[in-house]
């Protein structure tokens, strides 16, 4: 069997046959739900009707059970269900309820069971599945599965439903491809943005401000400030104009731009009071793109006006189910580098290639690089097909124009217009959504906005919906992934700390080197406290992550210099502070990810 993606993931929906029969083994009262495979392994969902809940040790023992049926060579067999009725009567009388209702709902579907059966035919397990599946087990390799983790999932993702138990796990065709991917899992662990975010006192949500709302710490605001002094300083260099908006409006406004329609179970609305009832319904802004067009509508504009680039950090609020949320990467308040183009047909290429250029230069300051995808039209949209395949037609040209590669993403487009999404990837390898380009021929006729062209006669502008970064707060969950806390110099909550070998003889120096990096501008701690010196470096250096530790003692004194430590690196030998701070300064100015003190260890 040739080893692909496609074939990977058949080996493991075949293995998440082989942990349900094991866990029916070693948990009679187990029942099954679904059991696919996913991006990077596969589930099972299981109601243990006993109230048992599944422990670490029963996920060993179940990887053994596992081991014990791959041994026994069984085969997977395709069975047609001949009497659907009768199926489900069976399955409802085994207590089966689950694959019941899954089969009561395909039943016209020519539903199929898949059979594991021993070498004599004896049927050991059958599962409601439409498979592919191996032919038999002996493709699974007893060392090249493991079960990771248990979770709560709801029947059908609904919250009304029954709580199970998931039971997430990998396989792969060799131990060695496991044990790289279960390499990456650990990685990924240290990286985790939420435990770094509380280690490095970056950020937290609380119970009682509600989930999905964020609390920036001082730490973590110094490195959005540093992000957005580059936005902004970066969008006015590329002809943009930066405006500020509410952060609600009356619902008639939605009502005209759509989402009142299209977007409603996602839009948080503010109770009126009873003395209120005449008046208007206002809702938290789940989007910034109705805010700009008043400001357009607000000034005549020409073809000579345009294109009209319009950018706003700007925070919304969108409702998201409570499971969903997760630290930064997942939240219901949070700020988009929002921005929107308004020009003319003519405009339309060189402008998305003008986004696509700004993205490539940002993502290349953070070492990441993309992939691209283009959404599509969606089932649920809004306008005329012919101005979505158009918009299409027009996101196309751009990228082929400059020979890009990208995936077609069918049906996944904004409800109104199609998107390019850049998808980039981090230092592990691990991809993640950022930046968009949404083409807009709609909302542009639903608040009838309008440019006069050259001939006199009045047009409807094309409009570009467009973010960078995406979510600030996602984006920096992603960067403290991606640095795995330790950021670079430019971005670094404190660059610098002073630690002097002793407080009687070498704090007023310490104190002078103190003052003169801070008033250069550089973020600068003096530690002064009653530890060890080789404690305090290492703290600074290894816990908090601080790029440079400049000690100070004797020799540093009487030269009017700093014995520099660099994380990471280790000592990286004396140097007057002059030219300490000019290397530094040089090092936050060009945006480097690489430490100034890695070239002077090397010479």
């Amino acid at each position: 069997m040739e080893k692909n993606n496609e074939t990977l993931s058949v080996l493991r929906h075949s293995t998440s046959h082989v942990m349900a029969q094991a866990v029916q083994k070693l948990f009679p009262s187990a029942k099954l739900a679904i059991g696919p495979a996913i991006e990077n392994g596969f589930y099972y969902d299981f109601d243990l009707t006993d109230g048992h809940a599944f422990t670490q040790e029963d996920l060993v023992k179940i990887e053994e059970e596992m081991k014990n049926i791959v041994k026994q060579n069984l085969s997977f067999e395709k069975y047609v269900i001949p009497d659907v009725e009768k199926q489900i009567a069976e399955f409802k009388a085994e207590g089966e309820i689950y694959k019941a209702e899954l089969l009561e709902e395909h039943k016209n579907d020519n539903p199929t069971l898949y059979l594991t059966k021993d070498k004599d035919g004896n049927v050991l397990f059958n599962d409601l599945c439409a498979g592919p599946h191996l032919p038999n087990t002996s493709y699974i390799k007893a060392n090249a599965f493991k079960l990771l983790k248990v979770a709560g999932a709801y029947w059908r993702g609904n919250a009304k439903n029954k709580m199970l138990q998931r039971i997430y796990a990998t396989a792969f065709w060799s131990k060695e491809d496991l044990a790289e991917y279960l390499h990456f899992l650990e990685e990924a662990e240290k990286r985790d943005h939420r435990k770094l975010g509380a280690k490095l006192d970056l950020f937290s949500t609380r119970d009682e401000l509600g989930g999905g709302l964020v609390l920036w710490h001082p730490n973590l605001a110094v490195v959005r400030e540093e992000i957005e002094n580059y936005w902004r300083t970066e969008h006015r260099k590329r002809g943009y104009v930066i405006v500020n908006t509410p952060h609600i409006a009356k619902s008639k406004l939605w009502e005209i731009s759509g989402h009142a329609d299209h977007y409603r179970e996602n839009m948080f609305f503010i109770q009126k009071d009873e003395d209120q009832e005449n008046e208007d319904q206002f809702i938290l802004k789940p989007m910034n793109c109705p805010f700009h067009i008043l400001i357009y509508q607000a000034n005549r504009h020409s073809y000579r006006s345009l294109p009209l680039r319009m950018a706003e950090l700007g925070t919304v609020y969108r409702k998201e189910k409570s499971g969903a949320l997760s630290g930064l990467t997942r939240v219901q308040g949070f700020t988009q580098d929002d921005a929107h183009i308004f020009c003319t047909p003519e405009q339309l290429v060189d402008e998305i290639n003008e986004i696509i250029d700004f993205v490539a230069d940002t993502m290349a300051i953070f070492n990441m690089s993309f992939e691209v995808e283009l959404s599509t039209r969606p089932e649920s949209y809004v306008g005329e097909i012919e101005n979505w395949n158009r918009a299409e037609a027009g996101l196309k040209e751009a990228m082929d124009r400059r020979g890009m590669k990208y995936d077609i993403n069918e049906g996944d487009g904004a409800f109104y217009g199609p998107k390019i999404d850049f998808k980039v990837k981090d230092a592990i390898g691990r991809t993640w959504q950022c930046a968009t380009i949404q083409l807009d021929f709609n909302l542009p006729e639903r608040f009838d906005i309008k440019y006069q062209d050259k001939d006199g006669s009045m047009k409807t502008p094309v409009m570009l919906h467009r973010v960078i970064f995406g979510s600030m707060e996602r984006f920096h969950g992603i960067l403290i992934e991606h640095y795995a806390g330790a950021f670079p110099t430019w971005l670094a909550p404190a660059q610098v700390a002073i630690v002097p070998i002793s407080n009687e003889k070498h704090i007023d120096f310490a104190e002078k080197v103190y003052k003169k990096m801070r008033d250069a501008g550089l973020r600068v701690n003096l530690d002064d406290r009653s530890e060890s010196m080789n404690y305090k470096i290492r703290e600074s250096l290894q816990d908090k992550k601080i790029p440079y530790v400049c000690v100070i003692g004797d020799k540093e004194i009487d030269t009017n210099a700093v014995a520099v430590r660099a994380r990471g690196i280790g000592q990286a030998g004396v140097m007057g502070v002059d030219e300490f701070i000019s290397k530094v300064k040089d090092e936050i100015n060009s945006r480097s990810s690489e430490s100034f003190a890695k070239s002077l260890v090397k010479a």
